[in-house]
C-alpha cells in the first residue's frame, strides 16, 4: 500500500530548565518514533495522558518544530522546511482539534472562521468562497444561516461540525484528529465518528486517530500505535493489537476497557501513576508500571522488533 507520511527517528523535547549553573533539563515528549501512515487508512494513536499523542500529531503537521528525525509527506522530506516553504502543504494537511471551543475564534463568524482559509490558500472570488463554505456546512450536517452566527451559539457537537468543515473546506490529503469527540456527550460522538467515516471514503482521506478510547480505535481503525512516555510500544494492524497484542501495556490497556455481560474480560489497570516525563526510568520505560518485569528491564532498553509481519513490539519478552 502506498505510504503517504513517514516519520524516521523522530524526536520533540522540551526545554524546562535552562541555568548557567546547571545543565538543561527536558521533556522528552516524543522520543525515537519511527513508523509508516498508509494512504486511506486511519491511523490510530493511543496511550494515557502524558504519552505525547498530541505532541507527536503537532510535530508531524510541523505545528511545532521536531528537535531531531525526518518527516516525510508523499515522499517529500518536509522537516526542515520554513514557515513559508511550508505553504505548499499546509493545504494537503489539516487538524481538528480536541476542543471546538476553544478551537474556534469566539468573536467571529462561522463564514469567516472556514473562509480564512480558502482566502489564504486560493484565488477565488467572494461569491465561490461562499458556495464552498455552504456546501461543505451542508456536507457536516448543519445549513447555509449557519454562517452568520458565532461559535458560542451552537452545541458542542455543532462546534465540532464547524471545526470538520473548516479543515474539509481546503480539501486536504491528511487530517491529524487530535480526540475530536472526547467533549462530547456519548450519543453526539456516535454521529460525530460516524461523519469522520462517511468522510474519508468520499474524499479518499487518510486521518491520523489520536485518542485513548480503545472502543473508538475498535470502530475507527486500521493500524494502530500504542505510545507510553513519548515511545511507541506496539505498531500493528488493529487486529494486531486487539487480538495478538505483544506488549505487557497493550495488554493492560486493552483489559481496562469496561464491558458488560457475560464473557467480560478481567479488568485490571497499570499499577501507579505514568512517570515523569523529564525523568523517564532506565531500561525499559515501563518496568515500573509492569507486572512481566523482571531485572533486565530495569538495566537495558529493549529493542523495536518485528514480532510478525508488520507487527512490532518494544519489549524484552514479546511473544
Amino acid at each position: 500500500m502506498e505510504t503517504l507520511v513517514k516519520v524516521e527517528n523522530l524526536k520533540k523535547y522540551f526545554e524546562i530548565r535552562k541555568s548557567f549553573f546547571s545543565k538543561p533539563l527536558y521533556v522528552k515528549a516524543v522520543e525515537d518514533v519511527t513508523f509508516q501512515i498508509p494512504k486511506g487508512s486511519i491511523f490510530a494513536v493511543v496511550g494515557e495522558s502524558g504519552s505525547g499523542k498530541s505532541t507527536l500529531g503537532r510535530t508531524i503537521l510541523k505545528l511545532i518544530e521536531p528537535t531531531s528525525g525526518k518527516i516525510f509527506y508523499g515522499g517529500n522530506d518536509i522537516s526542515k522546511l520554513t514557515r513559508k516553504e511550508m505553504m505548499e502543504y499546509r493545504q494537503k494537511m489539516q487538524i481538528v482539534q480536541q476542543d471546538p471551543y476553544n478551537s474556534l475564534h469566539p468573536r467571529k463568524l462561522i463564514k469567516d472562521i472556514i473562509g480564512e482559509g480558502l482566502k489564504i490558500h486560493f484565488d477565488m472570488r467572494s461569491d465561490e468562497i461562499y458556495v464552498k463554505i455552504r456546501d461543505i456546512l451542508e456536507l457536516v450536517g448543519l445549513r447555509e444561516e449557519h454562517m452568520f452566527r458565532y461559535p458560542h451559539e451552537f452545541s458542542g457537537g455543532q462546534r465540532q461540525r464547524i471545526a470538520i468543515a473548516r479543515a474539509l473546506v481546503l480539501k486536504p490529503e491528511f487530517v491529524v484528529l487530535d480526540e475530536p469527540t472526547s467533549a462530547l456527550d456519548v450519543s453526539v460522538q456516535a454521529r460525530v465518528l460516524a461523519l469522520l467515516k462517511e468522510l474519508r471514503e468520499k474524499f479518499s482521506l487518510t486521518y491520523l486517530f489520536i485518542t485513548h478510547n480503545l472502543a473508538v480505535v475498535d470502530y475507527m481503525a486500521t493500524n494502530v500505535v500504542v505510545m507510553y512516555l513519548g515511545k511507541v510500544m506496539e505498531l500493528g494492524s488493529k487486529d494486531d493489537i486487539f487480538k495478538r497484542a505483544a506488549h505487557p501495556y497493550t495488554s493492560v490497556l486493552l483489559d481496562s476497557v469496561p464491558t458488560v455481560g457475560r464473557g467480560k474480560r478481567k479488568h485490571s489497570v497499570p499499577r501507579g501513576e505514568i512517570p515523569n516525563p523529564a525523568n523517564p526510568p532506565e531500561g525499559c520505560v515501563f518496568h515500573t508500571r509492569c507486572p512481566k518485569a523482571q531485572s533486565i528491564c530495569q538495566q537495558q532498553v529493549p529493542d523495536f522488533i518485528e514480532v510478525a509481519p508488520g507487527h512490532f513490539c518494544r519489549c524484552h519478552f514479546c511473544r
